[in-house]
């Protein structure tokens, strides 16, 4: 029986990674709960404190194709490179120039919403397509591939 997969980040600011990775995957914050219009109206019933209404945010993929992806702040900061990381397929079916051309673009695109570009991976055929190794703003690696 296949089970659902929930990628959770800890990070300092749920509600800005939580918008960095919707625009990084085209994905959207996750609806607040039945009889509600907005996450603040069902923070406020439920009586969470405004200095609280940031400690996690989800995002979802609209076609529910894809993980959920689920934010929560924790107090201590990032201090090792990721074990796991995601891969954005950024470049699907695109081979040499092309692919890295549109990982390029993907590249430039996210440290506009605040990534960081680390390095570049060159194609070497016939196995290594090539990629580019980047961070989200609260510096968790992953690759545009």
């Amino acid at each position: 029986m296949a089970r659902e997969v929930q990628i959770t980040f800890d990070c300092a600011d749920p509600a800005k990674l939580a918008a960095f990775w919707a625009e990084a995957l085209g994905y959207r914050l996750d609806d607040p709960p039945p009889g509600f219009e907005s996450w603040e109206q069902a923070l406020e019933a439920m009586g969470v404190p405004p200095e609280r209404r940031n400690d996690a945010s989800a995002v979802i993929d609209p076609e529910r194709a894809g993980p959920r992806l689920f934010f929560q702040k924790v107090p201590e900061h990032k201090q090792a490179k990721n074990r796991v990381h995601l891969d954005v397929r950024a470049a699907p079916g695109l081979q040499g120039e092309a692919r890295m051309a549109a990982l390029e673009a993907e590249a430039g695109r996210l440290v506009a919403h605040g990534a960081t570009r680390l390095h570049r991976q060159e194609p070497a055929p016939p196995l290594g397509a090539g990629h580019i190794i980047m961070a989200d703003p609260e510096g968790n690696e992953f690759c545009l591939d």
